[in-house]
């Protein structure tokens, strides 16, 4: 009986361990999201950390603030500037991936609300393996150009 409550109580610990190490693998964080009128699209801007030994691929972003979010990339080819929307963005082992101004951003179409500058809404990043990470975004003025 002692085995077998030692044994419960170390797959326990280690279970605990797992999920914990599992959990701080990835983080967002330097959320922020441009104050736009109702009627134009906004953007927004975040990095994602992978702490862990595999690369992590972002599949999609929601927040209820908005009733689309596409992830999009912008690129500068031989003087002409592009945005296209993308399907998955990779977030390299022990690397990070940034959404900002010119590169990759998310297209945020249909408020719910006008947005107020200085306020925050919520966002939450989902990965291929079916994780996901929840942030903050605070909202800040159009003309902002970093974080």
């Amino acid at each position: 009986m002692k085995k077998t409550a030692a044994f419960i109580g170390a797959l326990a610990a280690f279970s605990a361990m797992f999920s914990t190490a599992h959990a701080a693998t990835l983080e967002a964080r330097d959320c922020w999201v441009r104050a736009m009128p109702p009627n134009l699209p906004s953007s927004g801007y975040f990095v994602v950390a992978n702490d862990g030994d595999k690369p992590a691929t972002l599949t999609a972003a929601d927040t209820p603030a908005f009733g689309m979010t596409m992830m999009h990339k912008s690129e500068n080819k031989g003087g002409t500037a592009t945005m296209s929307p993308v399907a998955s963005v990779d977030v390299p082992a022990h690397g990070t991936l940034q959404f900002a101004p010119k590169g990759y951003h998310l297209m945020m179409e249909e408020p719910g609300k006008p947005l107020k500058i200085g306020s925050t809404i919520p966002l939450t990043l989902s990965f291929a393996d079916k994780s996901s990470v929840k942030v903050d975004c605070a909202v800040k003025s159009a003309a902002t150009l970093g974080k």
